[in-house]
């Protein structure tokens, strides 16, 4: 399985927080990144986005058809949104569009096996797998990479 967790591109302040909206810069992030992960991603990629505008926004950049759960939501925790993936026994690749802090400490779960405060930049990606190895499996990082740096 392959996991990435991206996070939303730059929204809108303001209130109420389901329906900010991206911002100019925030859908140039989110077009950049959803152009590099085309290039990158198989066919049968799984694309699953918190119900809040900004999500959807960013999600809508690199799949038409994507899931929609409330589990990934704003209040989501470290626990739902990997439940949600299916990680670590779903084959291929599910991409998860999501929200800080929680997608910074499921990446910190899944990589050292402890909750820690990660930051994700507004609009980036980690993308994580997991690998046979020894016997059992291991995850890896097969990259970190903000829209910025594309």
């Amino acid at each position: 399985m392959e996991l990435i967790l991206w996070r939303h591109a730059e929204a809108e302040d303001g209130a109420p927080d389901q329906a900010r909206k991206l911002t100019p810069k925030g859908v140039k992030q989110a077009k950049r990144m959803a152009e590099w992960l085309k290039k990158r991603l198989p066919k049968g990629t799984i694309v699953l986005a918190s119900p809040a505008r900004r999500t959807q926004e960013t999600a809508r950049q690199l799949a038409e058809k994507f899931e929609t759960r409330e589990d990934i939501g704003t209040g989501a925790s470290v626990v739902s949104i990997l439940r949600a993936a299916g990680w670590p026994k779903r084959d291929g690749v599910v991409v998860v569009v999501g929200h800080q802090p929680t997608l910074g400490e499921a990446a910190a779960l899944v990589l050292t096996g402890r909750k820690a405060d990660w930051g994700i930049k507004k609009g980036a990606i980690f993308w994580i797998a997991i690998r046979e190895r020894d016997g059992g499996q291991r995850a890896y990082l097969r990259g970190v990479i903000s829209p910025d740096l594309i």
